[in-house]
């Protein structure tokens, strides 16, 4: 199963080296995605990650660098412009920021990977039923 990644996922994960996160990555059979920008936004946030984390600045390094090792970041251009618009109107209203992440998971026929309970409230309104739930 494919599965897109959502920026609070990874940055929760992060912040606390979440073993449940760390055990859907390496002992299931799904492939995980996320698109590019995402690499910018975790080290534009890094030093926030570290203060927030309960672990030294090594081991969430150290765990960011297993993290991404495992996720496969896929390119804006990868993305169909009917997916991305379709993606905009769904997160309209909500989040517009999370456009890029619906717009991968439509691409892909993927599921989302989101904790923001605002946004799959008000995309479940809109019909959008793909989301990936930890078991």
């Amino acid at each position: 199963m494919k599965v897109v990644v959502d920026a609070n996922i990874l940055f929760a994960a992060l912040r606390s080296i979440n073993r449940n996160f760390r055990q859907q990555l390496y002992f299931s059979d799904y492939t995980f995605y996320a698109p590019k920008f995402l690499i910018v936004e975790i080290f534009e946030h890094k030093e926030r990650i570290v203060a927030k984390s309960k672990a030294s600045p090594r081991e969430v390094y150290e765990y960011l660098d297993d993290v991404l090792q495992k996720i496969t970041f896929v390119s804006n251009d990868y993305i169909s412009t009917e997916n991305y618009l379709r993606a905009y109107q769904l997160c309209k209203g909500v989040d517009e920021d999370d456009t890029p992440f619906l717009a991968l998971t439509l691409e892909l026929q993927a599921k989302l990977w989101s904790k923001d309970e605002t946004l799959k409230t008000h995309l479940r309104k809109k019909g959008f039923e793909h989301f990936f739930e930890v078991k």
